[in-house]
């Protein structure tokens, strides 16, 4: 969907009043903010639910929207309280909350349907047809993965039904965002929990930081993210200073208003901003390199710390009032405020109040210049108001005492505050498009009695030699996923379910569709990873099981995913065996679990195309982080120890996991044929694996 304005709107991050305040001056179209739970930054200082109120009021006073992030997975336990919590922003006057937890989306729009929501990056959003998706859950908006070049943008936004938003500066993940359980599982810090540990940002092999990435900034590209359509540019910071705030978003302001690229001189002030190393465009312009790669510098640091603090003052807001007194009738007193519309349009707004009726003065009367004085004193108010600008009637001979005036002027003020607690749309009038959601009420079920086995071999060829050497040990197994280029080019009559890439590009969709159209038919399952999935596999016979990678972790999102199709589903795996009881579906027991999935070929960079399928990263401790090429050329790192429940069949049972899930990427033939000889005789293995809800 293109936008309605002629200019993206310009969002800014907040993560305390000094900062929302900078984006205010600074010219912050929007503003999003977090709460003390349930944010994606829990180490930012963020608001109290007093202060998000007071934030609202301000933003809507200055015309600008306010969108709080509930953006981390929710667990069962957690649902009731993210629900009430979401309907206090609603009756705050949110504009809109940002969602990463597909299943939360489902049950905010059956309560309260008249909130406005957006898709976090988190969902992983990179195509049309997950954006759409997205749409039917009841999102207006997604938050397009970063990782997006600049043609895939502009073909998704021209074609999508909801709005799209495009980072536009500030720190990168180097992992898809949703699909980093690095800091989870080594570090026990989920950074989809909001406890990111940054793991990319320490080095490996050697002192070498492969994982740390420039800051992005596509200053350089003003122009055309104009003219793509997207309906938002954003900047990242939460955990960014006032000064941060207000620089970054003041250079952006001038250039999206004056619709130029930026120059040299500007260019370098953000650099003296925040920089590491410089930035990157790489994925918006496709040039994918090591030249993204940076950390922090000395010179960076000393030229941060340089910075000038900026005196972040609001203006008042100007007001303009009307005030009647007369003997025998409650004095009234009305307020009149402008709210600035983006595009210089404005639209005013009034609260009116009654207060004690003035009586007969003995001596003294009311003079109009006193009231029209004493109604000015708008004291810590973000209110100011001239007794020039006060139409007052005034009887002849009236008294009313100076504490009755303070109270009629306090009383109005807070009304007129109040009357801000609602979406800047409604307060200008406006009509805004909000998507109904999915009905999943009737998708709610207890997983089945019956013991079921997948498995995901990455390499067709260990899959032929295991079968090949021992079949027994694969004989039990129901679903065997290999990867679509795997059943292409290999002979796996064993394998009967593929594995979708998990990233498919906007430009790369048509080519993958077409591939699956030429499967054979005993592929019968899809493993499903990302909701852009559920369309790809639409039109097809096949069978979507929902991967560890749609990050389930609570009932609803379980049932969410029942109702596209996913009667099979392998939970996050995150959960401990109690959760995933509570919740009724798989979990992954035996293999490497997945840490990072990167758009770039960290291999070829780092090690040379030779090293395929033989490169890892070592950390500081020694410990090896294996890499292997996934669809195209991006890259999987895996957990440097295998997940492995094969002695602990009883305790599964007991919490009726009965859907165990293995994955098998860069062992050796052998060393599968080991793993599954040891899981089917419920023997341990030696070394000291990660055990399922023993975090």
């Amino acid at each position: 969907m293109k936008r309605t304005e002629k200019l993206p709107e310009h969002l800014a991050p907040a993560g305390d009043f000094d900062a929302l305040t900078a984006a205010i001056l600074a010219g912050a179209d929007a503003i999003y903010a977090a709460g003390k739970s349930f944010g994606a930054r829990a180490y930012a200082k963020n608001f109290t639910e007093e202060e998000l109120l007071c934030a609202v009021r301000l933003c809507h006073l200055h015309g600008v929207r306010l969108y709080v992030t509930l953006n981390v997975l929710i667990n069962d336990k957690e649902i009731d309280c993210a629900l009430d919590y979401a309907e206090r922003l609603y009756t705050m006057g949110v504009d809109a909350l940002i969602i990463a937890d597909t299943g939360l989306v489902s049950l905010i729009k059956e309560r309260i349907p008249d909130l406005e929501l957006h898709a976090s990056t988190q969902m992983g959003i990179h195509n049309r047809a997950g954006a759409d998706l997205a749409y039917r859950l009841g999102l207006s908006r997604v938050v397009l993965a970063r990782e997006c070049s600049g043609k895939d943008i502009s073909d998704i936004t021209a074609s999508c039904l909801p709005e799209t938003e495009v980072f536009l500066h500030g720190a990168l993940c180097v992992c898809h965002s949703g699909q980093c359980l690095f800091s989870s599982m080594v570090g026990g810090r989920s950074g989809n929990r909001g406890e990111c540990a940054q793991p990319c940002r320490l080095p490996y092999n050697s002192g070498k930081y492969p994982l740390s990435l420039k800051d992005l900034s596509l200053a350089d590209h003003i122009t055309e993210l104009i003219a793509s359509g997207v309906s938002s540019l954003k900047i990242e910071g939460r955990m960014k200073s006032p000064s941060y705030v207000y620089e970054v978003t003041s250079i952006y302001r001038k250039l999206l208003d004056e619709g130029r690229n930026a120059t040299e001189k500007e260019k370098n002030r953000l650099a003296e901003v925040f920089s590491r190393g410089g930035f990157t465009d790489g994925y918006f312009t496709n040039k994918l390199s090591g030249k993204m790669t940076g950390i922090r510098t000395e010179a960076d640091k000393r030229a941060s710390r340089e910075l000038d603090e900026k005196d972040l003052i609001l203006p008042k807001i100007r007001l303009t009032a009307r005030c009647d007194m007369a003997l025998g009738k409650p004095s009234r007193l009305t307020l009149f405020a402008k709210l600035s519309e983006r595009g210089g349009r404005e639209t005013e707004i009034s609260a009116s109040a009654e207060g004690a009726m003035p009586s007969e003065a003995i001596s003294s009367p009311l003079e109009k210049d006193s009231v029209a004085a004493r109604l000015s004193k708008m004291g810590s108010t973000p209110f100011s108001l001239s007794p020039l600008d006060t139409e007052l009637t005034l009887g002849e001979g009236i008294n009313l005492p100076p504490s009755a005036i303070n109270e009629l002027r306090r009383q109005t003020a807070d009304m007129l505050l109040s009357k801000l607690e609602a979406p800047l749309s409604k307060l200008l009038g406006k009509k805004d498009h909000n998507p109904g959601g999915i009905d999943i009420s009737d998708h709610y079920g207890s997983p089945r009695g019956k013991r079921t086995v997948s498995a995901l071999f990455h390499k067709g060829d260990t899959l032929l030699s295991v079968n090949r050497h021992a079949p027994e040990l694969i004989s039990d197994i129901d679903i065997i996923f290999l990867p679509l280029s795997e059943l292409l080019s290999g002979d796996c009559p064993e394998a009967n379910g593929v594995y979708l890439p998990p990233i498919i590009t906007e430009s790369e969709w048509d080519g993958v569709k077409l591939k699956l159209a030429s499967l054979s038919e005993s592929v019968r399952y899809a493993l499903v990873s990302n909701i852009s999935h559920f369309e790809l596999i639409e039109s097809t016979p096949l069978i979507p099981v929902a991967d560890a990678r749609l990050n389930i972790t609570n009932r609803h999102t379980r049932a969410l995913y029942r109702s596209l199709g996913a009667d099979t589903a392998i939970l996050s795996a995150e959960l401990t065996l109690a959760q995933i009881r509570d919740i009724g579906g798989g979990a992954i027991t035996l293999g490497r679990i997945p840490l990072m999935l990167t758009e770039r070929c960290f291999i070829k960079e780092n090690f040379g195309c030779d090293k395929c399928g033989k490169a890892s990263l070592r950390d500081r401790r020694g410990m090896e982080f294996p890499i292997m090429r996934e669809a195209e050329h991006r890259n999987i790192i895996f957990n440097s120890a295998p997940t492995y429940m094969g002695d602990k069949r009883a305790e599964l049972k007991e919490y009726r996991v009965f859907h165990e899930h293995f994955i098998f990427s860069c062992e050796s033939a052998s060393e599968c044929e080991a793993l599954l000889s040891a899981y089917k005789k419920g023997a341990p293995i030696n070394g000291a694996p990660r055990r399922l809800g023993r975090r």
